[in-house]
């Protein structure tokens, strides 16, 4: 049996789970097409500046980038509590791996049919409000989808800056009953569903994309 006071507090680190996880991926996925736009832009000095960037985020352990945003902003005078670190680590993880996957979306776009849209009297707004960005983004959804996956199962180092998640109440559980089994094994089955939730969004979303449009 699940106790009242187990199933309040999976409860509460799932929601916080939730949270940070939705919050990061919308952030991140704007602020990742708009460093994939001014990287395919070839921008002199600024391009190779972003690709040096997102190469050294990339290359950073989630846990690290966290004690790096909580600790390193108070120190340049940025007070920020642990909720909102952990929102803007994860937000700056997801956003440098979504903007290898706009750009390589972006660099695969037919470059005729970018010409057509110039040829047709649209400015480069209009052409990638119009023409590039609906097909990209239906284009980019999966690799999307799966990089919004990796991040919740990352989710779980911002507990190191003291974010309340589903994995720090399992642990907390766990020393509070001593029995580590049922919240870890609980905590598990809830971030499958979660995962399994956002596949089957993505599969919903390709459905209705066919039969709308004939293609993806």
């Amino acid at each position: 049996m699940i106790s009242w006071t187990l199933a309040v507090e999976l409860a509460r680190g799932t929601l916080t789970t939730m949270v940070i996880s939705l919050a990061g991926i919308a952030a991140g996925m704007l602020i990742g097409l708009a460093l994939a736009l001014l990287r395919t832009a070839r921008l002199p000095v600024l391009t190779q500046a972003i690709a040096i960037y997102i190469s050294m985020i990339r290359a950073t352990p989630v846990v690290t980038l966290a004690l790096l945003v909580f600790f390193g902003l108070p120190a340049v005078g940025l007070a920020i509590g642990p909720f909102a670190a952990g929102i803007l680590t994860l937000t700056i993880n997801t956003s440098v791996f979504q903007a290898e996957i706009w750009r390589a979306q972006l660099n695969d776009f037919p470059r005729g049919q970018r010409e057509a849209a110039y040829a047709a009297g649209m400015t480069d707004l209009l052409a990638f409000r119009r023409i590039i960005f609906p097909q990209v983004w239906r284009a980019a959804l999966p690799a999307l989808v799966n990089e919004m996956t990796l991040l919740l199962k990352g989710s779980p180092a911002v507990a190191v800056i003291g974010v309340v998640d589903l994995t720090r109440v399992a642990v907390r559980m766990s020393s509070v009953t001593y029995e580590p089994v049922k919240p870890f094994l609980l905590a598990t089955l809830i971030y499958i569903v979660i995962v399994l939730a956002l596949i089957a969004a993505q599969r919903t979303i390709e459905s209705t994309l066919v039969r709308r449009y004939g293609i993806l």
